[in-house]
């Protein structure tokens, strides 16, 4: 693949993989508009921006100051010690076993709790909520057209969608009234310190036990960084005895 050359500064040229390089800094919220023109254009100049001020310090001689060797030793030493640390877990693994013997160990941190999936209406008053069921019953709205227009809540707008919760991320009052709810069948008014609710259930999952399958990247992932972490500490540890003098 040829390697463009994009400018040229002070005889130096500024190739392609160049600024590929370059680009690698792009912050990640960033990354997807790499391929665009524009975008890659401005990186580019301040690539070339910076090719001149090097050229510019070169001249001036200004590699040749104080400053400039503490700010060289000071960046010897923070490379060195980072090249340290990802030698010493660099050959940390974690196997299937390991992995599997964590799960089997754990099994109740993996447990799926029971869940609901819900959609209700908020008002201020017990009356509104009434007046707004009895429209809802009487078929002149529909539950969730009735959310859009009368629910003080921002769910409203997704015409009163919670989505799927599970036990303890509602107010108690709320949360026993969703999980002993029918299916279909909005009930209503539920006193809360929010005001008072329609309730619509429109689901619900019974608790289940999460497979091994199903979360062994995570927990490879989580084994990991610990090793990792504790690799780390056990090295500050022997070296703290070697260099540091009490």
């Amino acid at each position: 693949m040829e390697n463009k050359v994009l400018a040229v500064v002070a005889g130096e040229e500024v190739t392609e993989q160049d600024l590929n390089d370059f680009m690698e800094n792009v912050p990640q919220d960033q990354q997807a508009y790499r391929s665009n023109p524009q975008f890659k254009q401005q990186y580019l100049e301040q690539l070339i921006a910076l090719r001149m001020f090097t050229k510019q310090g070169e001249e001036l001689k200004l590699d040749e100051t104080e400053e400039f060797k503490k700010i060289m030793e000071g960046a010897r030493k923070d490379i060195l010690a980072q090249l340290m640390v990802s030698e010493t877990i660099k050959d940390i693994t974690v196997t299937d076993e390991e992995a599997k013997s964590y799960f089997e160990a754990n099994k109740r941190r993996f447990v799926k709790g029971e869940t609901v999936r819900a959609k209700h209406i908020l008002t201020e008053t017990e009356e509104k909520c009434g007046e707004i069921l009895a429209a809802i019953a009487g078929g002149e709205k529909t539950f969730e057209d009735a959310a859009k227009e009368f629910s003080t809540c921002p769910s409203g707008q997704r015409g009163g969608d919670l989505g799927e919760f599970g036990k303890g991320q509602m107010v108690p009052e709320f949360e026993k009234a969703a999980f002993d709810a029918e299916i279909g069948k909005i009930i209503g008014p539920v006193k809360t310190s929010f005001g008072y609710h329609l309730i619509k259930v429109e689901g619900k999952s019974a608790s289940s036990e999460t497979t091994y399958a199903d979360v062994s990247e995570t927990i490879k992932t989580n084994l990991l960084h610990q090793k990792q972490n504790d690799a780390y500490n056990a090295k500050v540890k022997e070296l703290k005895e070697k260099y540091v003098q009490n």
